[in-house]
């Protein structure tokens, strides 16, 4: 079974990703900061991750920096779901590697499709 990683230092977001993506076949762990996403990471297999860029310890280009640097992570698809709909924001997401770029408030359903289609198909970045 794959595992989702929702990063958000947001119990109420991260639990509405996780209602939105309740009809997947997968296990969902959660992590509140940047911090324990990376820890996260170090002991458990993750397929996919959902991370906020605004977080209080750790901003959410710095994980996804760690994450493309490092060989074992660096094909993991990363969406980054964020309050920041500037292009400067989703360019700078894209450009350190991000697989896909969603704004809040999201669409459940394309939150879904999203996470099935980056867990489907490996492919080039998207922005929805």
């Amino acid at each position: 079974m794959r595992t989702i990683l929702i990063v958000d230092d947001s119990p109420t977001i991260r639990r509405m990703v996780k209602a939105s993506l309740g009809g997947m076949s997968a296990v969902f762990s959660e992590a509140g900061s940047g911090l324990a996403a990376i820890e996260t990471l170090a002991v458990a297999e993750v397929h996919a991750i959902v991370l906020d860029l605004n977080m209080p310890d750790m901003h959410g280009l710095d994980v996804l920096r760690f994450i493309r640097s490092h060989r074992q992570y660096s094909n993991v698809p990363v969406l980054v779901l964020t309050t920041r709909g500037d292009a400067d924001s989703r360019a700078a997401a894209l450009q350190a590697g991000a697989s896909a770029y969603m704004t809040k408030p999201f669409s459940p359903p394309t939150l879904a499709a999203t996470i099935q289609d980056l867990l489907t198909n490996a492919g080039a970045p998207s922005a929805r």
